[in-house]
């Protein structure tokens, strides 16, 4: 190869673009406020065994791609070895041009590996397996050491409210230079369509907030105080994964009273599980807004469509995909219902199906209310949309409709150390845009008014929305 793939310029197809992202936003620290690392992989600051083990494990958007290519499930999920898996990966990944993983796969063998000078492929597994595994026993590829390499100064873990946070403790108590807060994920306290494990659940919550819970108040009692204990460890958000919004009408004795069925064990139609959730997510949405809290709804996908291969290899695997449920109006209901009593936090909509995206940049603009700049945002492309398309699609929208000078800029929402080039590809993305409108005519050619939206967007906006303080 005479030129490296990823080089200097990648994505960057224009004078301004190259200024704007060498001269500003190539070196900006990275707030990462929503993401699936783990706490405990970071408080041991471990080395990965392998590349299997830092690249595929978990990664179900290479998963996807190694079955449609073909290749059986046991060099996937299976029992086959780290150094199989990593072939058959190798084997994918050339046919995924034009997919954001063959994008992202070299992007990450460049950074934090420093590998320009060849492309995955069966031909080249050999040596980058046994490059990169090399790297990876060296203190300088440890998880703390690859956080600090990439700038990060904040990881927004993702947490269930019956988590001790143990992790969180040892790191609140170590000196670092970022910081690793949890989220307040709660999904499994609204889940009451699966009434065996709702009941599981509300069992390990009684026993870590050490409350009896036998009524759907001491259930809210409950869940306050693990909210509490987020809180004192740092947590500023709580994280909500839905299909659709929830916003039935309910009372607070018609909660209870569902509530009392499902504890004893008595059969949920389908208007008690929606009222149940419309309460929670309401309920969820109070306690963000008295601590100063982000609430974020990620909205949209259907999980878990395939029954014979969730029964095989379990849930989040791959098999997910976009949803199209009607949101517009069941969205507008439950913000109204938190704004009407003043209590409507600070708020991410994030969407997974892109004929949304227009639907959310002016649903935000609904509930803005001069009280924080960007009080409720359209939040990044997410999921199936965080490609150049879809990056550039919400950008669009987002300025069509919206104010662009407020937005909180990308998130990896990786179970990956290695996701952090995703931050690059989107600063890549953006200069892009805004260098391209510059070029044409169509923005001012004035590089300071240019700079500060390339930093407030790729760091000081969520710095400061979130209140890292960093």
């Amino acid at each position: 190869m005479s030129k490296a793939y990823i080089n200097d310029d990648f994505l960057l197809l224009n004078k301004t673009a190259q200024n704007l992202y060498h001269n500003c936003a190539k070196d900006l620290p990275i707030i990462d406020f929503h993401c699936h690392l783990s706490p405990k992989e970071i408080a041991g600051d471990i080395n990965f065994r392998n590349l299997t083990h830092i690249w595929l494990d978990g990664d179900h958007y290479k998963w996807r791609a190694m079955r449609a290519c073909g290749e059986d499930e046991l060099l996937i999920t299976g029992a086959a070895s780290d150094k199989e898996k990593f072939l058959a990966w190798a084997r994918t990944v050339p046919k995924t041009l034009r997919n954001p993983l063959y994008h992202w796969t070299h992007m990450e063998l460049k950074n934090p590996f420093g590998i320009t000078n060849r492309l995955l492929s069966e031909e080249t597994a050999e040596s980058v397996w046994e490059e990169c595994n090399d790297l990876l026993r060296k203190p300088e590829f440890s998880t703390q050491s690859l956080l600090k390499k990439n700038k990060v100064k904040v990881v927004g873990t993702t947490d269930d409210p019956t988590d001790s946070l143990e992790y969180h403790l040892q790191l609140k108590n170590e000196e670092k230079e970022f910081k690793v807060v949890p989220t307040f994920r709660p999904d499994n306290g609204m889940a009451v369509e699966n009434k065996e494990t709702f009941r599981e659940w509300v069992s390990n919550l009684e026993k870590v907030s050490d409350t009896e819970i036998t009524t759907f108040q001491h259930f809210l009692d409950a869940l306050k105080s693990r909210h509490d204990f987020f809180d004192e460890l740092g947590c500023r958000a709580s994280d909500h994964g839905i299909e659709r919004p929830h916003a039935a009408s309910f009372s607070e004795s018609k909660v209870s009273g569902i509530f009392d069925k499902i504890m004893k064990k008595q059969i949920l139609d389908e208007g008690d599980v929606e009222v149940f959730k419309s309460a929670f997510l309401y309920y969820c949405g109070i306690m963000d807004a008295e601590k100063g809290w982000v609430m974020q709804l990620h909205i949209g996908p259907v999980r878990n469509n395939n029954s014979r291969m969730m029964k095989k290899v379990g849930k989040d695997a791959g098999f997910d995909s976009i949803g199209d449920a009607p949101i517009a109006q069941s969205l507008s209901k439950l913000l109204n219902r938190l704004d009407s009593g003043n209590n409507l936090p600070k708020t991410i909509l994030y969407n997974s199906n892109p004929s949304d995206n227009e639907l959310f940049s002016t649903m935000i603009g609904n509930f803005q209310d001069g009280s924080i700049p960007g009080k409720i945002q359209h939040g990044p492309s997410w999921w199936f949309l965080d490609q150049k398309d879809g990056i550039e699609r919400q950008i669009e929208s987002l300025s069509n409709m919206g104010i662009l000078y407020e937005f909180i800029g990308m998130t990896t929402d990786s179970r990956s150390f290695l996701s952090y080039p995703r931050h690059d590809y989107f600063r890549r993305i953006l200069c892009n845009l805004l260098g391209n409108e510059v070029e044409q005519g169509l923005l001012p050619d004035n590089i300071d008014l240019l700079n500060s939206y390339i930093e407030r967007i790729c760091f000081s906006n969520s710095n400061t929305y979130f209140g890292f303080d960093v």
